[in-house]
C-alpha cells in the first residue's frame, strides 16, 4: 500500500486514474476535436499536428477502451471507421473548454512568471 498525505493509496484514487487517461500528451486534444464532431482517423491524423499514426492509434484505443469514445465500422470497401465521443466523454468538453479558456487568458502571466524566474538574482 503506498501512503499519500489523503491517506488514500495512490492506485485506488480516482483523479490519479483520469488524469493517467486526459493529461498524456494526445487524448486533450483527440477529444476537443471530436466533441465537434464525428471523425475519421485520417481526419484526425490531418487534424493533429505531430502525432504519428501509432500514437494516434494507441490513444483511440485506450479513450474507447475509457468508454469515452465510441469507434463505428463500416461495412465498405475500403472498410470506413469513424469515431465520436460518448456521452461520457462529453461530460469532458466543459472541463476541457474551462481548461482551454484559463490557459489562453494566463498564458502570458505564466510566461512572464516563468521569466522572472529564471532571470531573479540567485
Amino acid at each position: 500500500m503506498s501512503a499519500t498525505h489523503t491517506g488514500v493509496p495512490i492506485t485506488d484514487c480516482p483523479v490519479r486514474e483520469v488524469l493517467d487517461r486526459i493529461g498524456d500528451k494526445w487524448s486533450v486534444l483527440i477529444i476537443v476535436l471530436l466533441g465537434r464532431r464525428t471523425h475519421r482517423f485520417s481526419e484526425l491524423h490531418r487534424g493533429i499536428e505531430g502525432i504519428s499514426q501509432r500514437m494516434l492509434t494507441l490513444t483511440l484505443r485506450a479513450l474507447v477502451r475509457d468508454g469515452l469514445v465510441n469507434r463505428t465500422v463500416y461495412a465498405s470497401v475500403p472498410p470506413r471507421v469513424e469515431y465520436e465521443l460518448t456521452d461520457l466523454g462529453r461530460t469532458l468538453l466543459d472541463i476541457l473548454t474551462a481548461l482551454e479558456e484559463w490557459a489562453n487568458t494566463h498564458r502570458d502571466d505564466i510566461r512572464a512568471a516563468r521569466d522572472r524566474h529564471d532571470h531573479a538574482p540567485v
